[in-house]
């Protein structure tokens, strides 16, 4: 009897517990789902990034004789027509998600029943009263343990339901699957048709295991050129390891990547790389522990924080990078243009909407989540909710643009990429261009109002501002914090009463740390 694998954000064959529990009789499934590919959630090189990883995924199953049955439709529908008509058990890799998918994992659940069977796929704690008791024995076990190995071969999909149905019928002739909701077969072409995805991204990286493997090998072998290039924007596309994408799509398990680089002898690259794992799973424990931080403030004190300020018209000169700073400018730019921005920018971008424009954090993380090729619900939102103060357990991190522009590029290579009408601009104002005198812009051609945005607030103003704000909610949001529940939706970090959870500030974190 076949065993149906429905893959999710799982896509690859080695490592993949749901695809070892169903062995040989394996009939791997991937159900694209209307309500993803139409929720206006995620930009259309995001779109493509998971159709290039589903063609490498078939690329994987077509080595073991079978190939990937893809389906369109609601899952709730194709899943249970797929279980009857091949009478088999669906295994699936738990995922941590929010909304949609987590109501859409608990209706399957409910409508399967026995038949779903659940496998664990990472470090995530799913069944415990308190995640964070043994959380960093938990991780560190699932990071050492064994690989699942994939098998040598699986069943050809159709093989399997024309044996299951009748050799002389077609797929959608079983009463099952003869529903309009049931689209099986279909190709990654025609959903791109079907959909419009045409991604006008640049510098957008390839989709699938192949790709992933080849730069995790990469990586590896350079990690020590990593520590001193993580806060750079420039460096950091180049020398830091990209691999969030294949992260996120699960074209690789953290698994496999912390054990490429548990033995490399870049010791310093070695551990901060390792670091970042485990902040991987950090924020994805957090995000599973309370999935509506997608949505509200994780401190009920800061919930509904600087809504009476919130003005769309800055809102909108931070999406177009005419903020005024060159360095949140070109940020904001990358991010639209490339579906990329390291870690360094997007802490800088997001304390800049929420400390400096001062608005409301919710639609500037979901303008965030919707251009990143490697967004991951709980790393972008627990990092918004962490870097807005939202949790009122953390420091208030203002980063002054210009400062970090001097630190973090310091030739200002990256704002002249991004930000090319500055690119005359001599590098004493290029950080701070409001600071030229009007004969200085004349000589070098850039005129501010005209060729590039005066700034549309003053930051030191807006930087005392908030931090008084937040002064006056402390006391506030220090008693919300001792009902535990909050508390422990604020951090999982054991060190979370002394120091900020920011993987870039607070240097090497142990396991001890979580």
């Amino acid at each position: 009897m076949p065993d149906i694998v429905w893959h999710r954000a799982d896509l690859r064959v080695p490592d993949n517990p749901a695809v070892a529990a169903a062995g040989s009789d394996a009939v791997p499934v991937f159900v694209l789902d209307p309500a993803f590919l139409a929720d206006g959630l995620a930009c259309d090189a995001r779109i493509e990034f998971l159709l290039e990883s589903l063609a490498d995924l078939d690329a994987q199953y077509r080595e073991r004789d079978g190939g990937l049955l893809l389906a369109h439709g609601d899952p709730l529908s194709v899943l249970p027509a797929l279980a009857d008509a091949l009478d088999a058990d669906v295994h699936y890799n738990h995922h941590t998600t929010a909304r949609y998918g987590r109501e859409r994992d608990e209706q399957a659940r409910a409508a399967l029943g026995d038949r779903l069977v659940g496998h664990v796929a990472d470090a995530i704690r799913r069944d415990a009263d308190d995640p964070r008791d043994g959380w960093s024995s938990h991780a560190e076990a699932y990071m050492e343990a064994d690989r699942f190995a994939g098998p040598e071969r699986v069943v050809p999909p159709k093989e399997a339901l024309d044996a299951a149905i009748d050799d002389e019928q077609t797929l959608n002739d079983d009463q099952a699957l003869d529903d309009d909701a049931v689209e099986l077969d279909v190709s990654l072409d025609e959903i791109r048709d079907r959909y419009d995805v045409d991604p006008e991204k640049t510098g957008v990286q390839r989709g699938g295991r192949t790709p992933a493997k080849r730069r995790l090998e990469h990586f590896v072998a350079n990690l020590d050129a990593y520590p001193e290039s993580i806060s750079s924007p420039t460096a950091a596309r180049e020398r830091c390891s990209r691999l969030s994408p294949y992260l996120a799509m699960g074209c690789l398990s953290v698994r496999e990547a912390y054990q490429a680089a548990r033995d490399s002898p870049h010791g310093q690259g070695r551990e901060r790389f390792v670091e970042r794992l485990y902040w991987n799973q950090h924020f994805r424990q957090k995000l599973q522990d309370w999935p509506r931080a997608t949505e509200r403030a994780i401190n009920p004190v800061m919930r509904g924080l600087h809504r009476d300020r919130h003005d769309p018209d800055l809102v909108d000169a931070w999406k177009r990078g005419e903020t005024g700073y060159p360095l949140v400018d070109a940020s904001m730019r990358c991010l639209v243009d490339t579906g990329h921005l390291n870690f360094r920018m997007r802490a800088l971008v997001a304390t800049f909407y929420c400390h400096v424009l001062q608005c409301w954090w919710k639609p500037g993380a979901d303008f965030m989540y919707y251009h990143l090729v490697d967004a991951d619900a709980g790393i972008n939102y627990e990092q918004w909710q962490m870097q807005g103060n939202l949790t009122g357990i953390h420091p208030v991190r203002v980063y002054d643009p210009a400062k970090n522009q001097r630190e973090h590029d310091p030739d200002g290579d990256f704002v002249r990429e991004h930000v090319p009408e500055l690119a005359p601009v001599p590098d004493a104002y290029l950080a701070e261009p409001w600071t030229m005198s009007r004969a200085e812009q004349r000589e070098c051609g850039v005129e501010l109002g005209t060729d590039y945005p005066r700034r549309v607030v003053d930051f030191d103003a807006r930087a005392t501002d908030t931090r008084d704000r937040f002064s006056r909610l402390a006391d506030r949001a220090r008693e919300a914090l001792e009902d535990p529940a909050i508390r422990r939706r604020a951090s999982l970090s054991r060190r979370h009463e002394t120091v900020d959870d920011d993987p870039d500030e607070t240097g090497q974190a142990s396991l001890g740390d979580f």
